[in-house]
């Protein structure tokens, strides 16, 4: 990796740090370190699962329930199982918490005022854009990859949604039953594999990979969530099918889809498929691509 590159994101992470006020023993002088102020935040006003906070902030659960004590000591939240599973712990703001989640909001808004009002009405957009930028790229590389069994719950979600998205953009409908690939469990190995994206512990895409013995490897069920377009998760997804098949021995890599979805397609165009005649008979198909991905020896 780039040392530049290295020095630069510390450099930016040390002026961050410093000019919200991160190295304070309170943050926004509600007296109260940032990681329990940003858990009050998070819990929001319908309270939250602790789960998903965890998975949310990205912290390990030693350190939430650490967060979780000190702001019930406070009398800010409460912390109970849920009705419907006692497994699940439920944490939400009591009044006093609403109150003071209140306070922070407003300081949060004044702060991002303070960063913007010294500069020019240029460099404010300059900054507010750049800001978006770098949140966008940051998220991109919070989403993880997984492989999993195709039964699994993320992955029915996943598939699911798929089928939801695809049967409302094909002209014809769709059906996975009449697609040439009916049953998910094709994409188990050792005849395949099927990755999950997840974002903060959610799942946002998935992408499967057909590995028959001595056949061509074929990518199939690939989809993005809307919310997490934009984050280059579909070209993400080629790159690592394309090395998970070459791991295998593939020399050549296939996929198929229809017409309506232009962006894919600009997509497999874009990062080395090229069209080529059908190679199957799947019926909701309007192209098919190929892409070689034998091993180059250096020269």
């Amino acid at each position: 990796m780039d040392a530049e590159q290295i020095d630069q994101v510390r450099r930016f992470n040390r002026t961050v740090t410093e000019r919200v006020g991160v190295l304070q023993d309170s943050y926004l002088a509600c007296d109260r370190p940032i990681g329990e102020a940003r858990l009050l935040w998070e819990i929001g006003e319908q309270g939250q699962d602790v789960r998903r906070l965890r998975e949310r902030l990205g912290l390990d659960s030693g350190y939430v329930s650490r967060l979780l004590r000190a702001l019930q000591a406070d009398g800010l939240v409460t912390v109970e199982p849920h009705p419907g599973d006692r497994r699940v712990r439920q944490v939400r703001l009591t009044r006093a918490g609403h109150a003071e989640r209140a306070v922070l909001d407003g300081r949060s808004d004044d702060l991002a005022g303070s960063l913007l009002a010294p500069l020019d009405t240029g460099r404010r957009a300059r900054l507010v854009a750049a800001m978006a930028e770098v949140e966008r790229l940051l998220t991109a590389s919070t989403v993880t990859l997984d492989a999993l069994d195709p039964e699994h719950p993320d992955a029915q979600h996943c598939l699911r949604s798929y089928s939801g998205e695809l049967a409302e953009r094909f002209e014809t409908g769709f059906d996975p039953v009449l697609s040439l690939l009916p049953d998910p469990a094709g994409l188990r190995m050792p005849h395949g594999l099927f990755l999950v994206a997840r974002l903060h512990g959610e799942p946002v895409g998935c992408a499967g990979l057909k590995l028959p013995q001595d056949g061509t490897a074929e990518i199939k069920r690939m989809w993005v969530a809307p919310r997490a377009r934009g984050l280059g998760l579909g070209r993400r997804f080629l790159t690592e099918l394309e090395a998970r098949a070459r791991e295998r021995g593939r020399e050549v890599l296939r996929l198929d889809t229809n017409r309506a979805l232009t962006a894919a397609i600009r997509l497999y165009r874009a990062t080395g498929f090229e069209e080529v005649p059908a190679f199957n008979e799947e019926r909701y198909a309007d192209h098919w691509f190929e892409k070689g991905i034998s091993t180059v020896s250096p020269g």
